[in-house]
């Protein structure tokens, strides 16, 4: 039987947006963190993502936590999170909605902040 992929896509994204660095609080959707989101003919759902930092000592939760939001969604008959370091995270991978997150947390862009940084 084969599924609606991009219905379920949509629906891991928005499950994804519930999921939280605990170290930061913006959903790993909108920290871009989530690399790709394949769904399968059959509903298996393979989900790529990093972490902001590879030493981070909370990337098993994190991953279990993605895991855990797609695997729940109606029509999922697996999920395969795969944690990745290449290419690293840098904030240019926020969504707007995450920079602006992050801008109201923290005071400033971190995007701007970033490219300065870089000398660009």
């Amino acid at each position: 039987m084969t599924v609606n992929k991009e219905e379920i896509r949509e629906k891991v994204i928005e499950a994804l947006k519930q999921v939280y660095d605990p170290e930061i609080p913006i959903n790993v959707w909108d920290l871009g963190l989530i690399y790709e989101i394949n769904v399968t003919d059959d509903g298996v759902v393979n989900i790529k993502m990093t972490l902001t930092a590879p030493g981070c000592p909370l990337a098993n939760i994190i991953a279990y936590r993605v895991y855990l939001a797609a695997q729940n969604i109606e029509g999922v008959k697996d999920v395969n999170v795969d944690v990745v370091f290449d290419p690293p995270w840098d904030p240019t991978k926020m969504t707007p909605e995450g920079r602006r997150k992050f801008k109201e947390l923290m005071g400033y862009d971190i995007v701007e902040a970033y490219e300065s940084g870089r000398g660009r």
